[in-house]
């Protein structure tokens, strides 16, 4: 169920209440029975309420005459305590029907978030902090909870039971009740809400502090071993302890004008119940009303002022609420730079052709990182590219994942430009092995698993020798069950990469893109895995994407890049033959070669 609409650009700081009910309305009405019979047992339950004070009065009434009957007080007592225990069992039977209700609106709301963010492209998440993201989802998805919670738990129950007390007091007594029970009421709402808009912004400061707070810790702990590096524990403490700092002033604030609020919410009730009392008291000295009407008018009092002054307090956290939900609605109000077109179909089974046409490609415009880059793989071949760093060639296997969008030109995959094809199909033909591996704080099994969930325990197995990593994790005393840490920390880098590469080859895809994947393995363990990386690209179409030249030498095409252009092709020898580029990468890179002890 998605819900585009939830914020738009124009309005996205701007989240009102009635918008919020509105979008959660069609998670509601999803159990429009359950709904309607929860409001019947609500009304159920405050009439019962009402009726309690009235048969209190009759009670009264009838003590207080002598000549009465000791029955009646006594049917009535029994009733009145069978009114109670309604009361309460239909409040109940409300919580009950309601429940799921609550749950699964908050549970497809956060799954809807979750989606999304997933479903934005890579440039959103490398510009935002993830701490802050994890954050607002989490504060969001319990203001859902606390709003629905609020306004069908206490602002209706409320709001029906100031009615049916303004209609007894209406058709029982004269308009001088009613009328001090309506200037209360309304100078007390118009009191909360005016404060209480006031005071948004302070709450505003207050989560914004913490998010950022929040973001700088998170950021600090996944940079560990940086901050080790540089002995800069201190200084990462004065920066977080500074944000904090941030954090205690809006808190305070906070603190105190909420006070203030409480302040005059009691005096406004006070100054009410005052008036209302002295009012029948008078009617009981004129004779007008009787003992049990005074014991009746403040028994309404009690019923009305008492969840009246929680209203006071509802509105507040429904404010905060909105507040919270404002940050996590804006995440779904986040532009999907890169979506399926709504004609976009799936790519056909079989072996695959890709071909680069004339890309142009520019993280910023006024920073071109390819610039007209032509070439094709055909099905089944290895192409491999290099270049320096900063040539631009990580970048390939970013577009043609479709992680960006080429701002000119095209890429195709037998034909059919990339933005033509459904994400997940393009996705689901593609296996990579990338530059910088980050595993999942799970063990290595589910690591290896990940690239195929479905996938058997010997399946796995095979692919984690494919990989040359069978051994050695069959040597760690947990061995597949072995947990890896966060974003992998308890690996070393070969070890990850490894991890990696078996994850690439378990997915068996019919495209393979290897981006600098031995980068990080020492000459023997590369040469003991290349092998097995080139029996695993027979019969795929492959990209290679490499700084060693040695790991592309059995390539069918090398493509040299410098500075996003192709500047040479051909294989190895031929590119030897010529001279140029990568004749002289060659050289040096052999020189380096000779020269280490190993």
């Amino acid at each position: 169920m998605r819900h585009a609409s939830l914020s738009s650009p124009a309005d996205a700081g701007k989240l009102h209440a009635w918008r919020t009910i509105a979008t959660l309305l069609p998670y509601l009405w999803h159990y429009r029975w359950r709904v309607a019979l929860a409001m019947a047992a609500l009304i159920a339950a405050k009439m019962a309420g009402v009726g309690l004070p009235m048969l209190f009065k009759a009670m009264i009434d009838g003590f207080s005459e002598p000549d009465r009957l000791l029955t009646l007080p006594v049917l009535l007592l029994v009733l009145y305590g069978s009114v109670r225990l309604a009361g309460s069992l239909f409040t109940e039977l409300r919580e009950i029907l309601f429940a799921r209700v609550t749950q699964r609106a908050v549970r497809h709301i956060a799954l809807e978030v979750f989606r999304h963010l997933h479903s934005l492209s890579l440039r959103f998440h490398l510009e935002r902090q993830t701490g802050g993201v994890s954050r607002d989802i989490e504060r969001g998805s319990k203001a859902i909870a606390s709003l629905i919670g609020y306004t069908l738990y206490s602002i209706l129950p409320t709001l029906v039971e100031v009615g049916l007390v303004l209609g007894v007091l209406f058709v029982a007594y004269d308009f001088g009740f009613v009328a001090i029970t309506l200037v209360s009421l309304v100078s007390y709402i118009v009191f909360t809400i005016v404060v209480s808009n006031w005071r948004i912004h302070i709450r505003r400061a207050v989560n914004d502090t913490d998010s950022a707070a929040n973001s700088r810790a998170v950021d600090s702990l996944l940079n560990y071993e940086t901050v080790k590096y540089f002995n800069n524990e201190h200084f990462e403490a004065a920066r977080y302890d500074e944000q904090m700092a941030h954090w205690e002033d809006a808190a305070t604030r906070s603190q105190t004008t909420l006070s203030m609020l409480n302040i005059g919410q009691q005096t406004i009730i006070a100054l009410g119940v005052t008036a209302m009392m002295w009012r029948a008291a008078q009617g009981v000295v004129d004779g007008r009303m009787t003992l049990g009407d005074l014991v009746l008018v403040n028994a309404f009092l009690l019923q009305l002022y008492i969840p009246l002054n929680f209203l006071g307090v509802v509105y507040r956290e429904i404010r905060q609420a909105l507040t919270d939900i404002e940050r996590m609605f804006n995440l779904l109000s986040a532009h999907r730079e890169i979506a399926d077109a709504p004609d976009a179909r799936e790519l056909p089974p079989g072996q695959l052709q890709v071909n680069f046409a004339r890309v142009e490609f520019a993280y910023e415009a006024a920073r071109p990182i390819l610039r007209n880059v032509d070439f094709t793989i055909a099905p089944g071949r290895t192409l491999a590219v290099v270049g320096h760093s900063g040539a631009g060639k990580s970048t390939l296997a970013r577009l043609l994942f479709r992680f960006y969008d080429v701002t000119g030109g095209a890429i195709l995959i037998n034909g059919i430009d990339l933005r033509r094809l459904k994400q997940s199909s393009l996705r689901a033909a593609i296996g990579i092995v990338p530059q910088d591996t980050v595993l999942f704080n799970d063990n290595i099994f589910y690591n290896i698993q990940y690239g195929r969930p479905e996938a058997t325990r010997d399946e796995v197995f095979a692919a984690a020798r494919a990989a040359q990593l069978h051994e050695f994790i069959e040597s760690l005393p947990q061995k597949y069950e072995t947990r890896v840490g966060e974003r992998g920390l308890k690996l070393s880098g070969g070890e990850k990469q490894r991890v990696a590469i078996a994850r690439a080859l378990l997915k068996n895809p019919p495209i393979l893109v290897f981006d600098e994947a031995t980068s990080a393995l020492d000459s023997h363990t590369e040469k003991a895995i290349q092998g097995q990386l080139e029996l695993a690209a027979r019969g795929r179409t492959t990209l290679v994407i490499a700084h060693r030249l040695s790991t592309v030498m059995n390539a069918d095409d090398i493509l040299v890049m410098q500075e996003g252009h192709v500047v040479e092709r051909g294989t190895h020898a031929a590119l030897l033959a010529v001279g140029g580029v990568y004749a002289g990468m060659w050289a040096i890179q052999q020189q380096e070669s000779n020269a280490s002890p190993g």
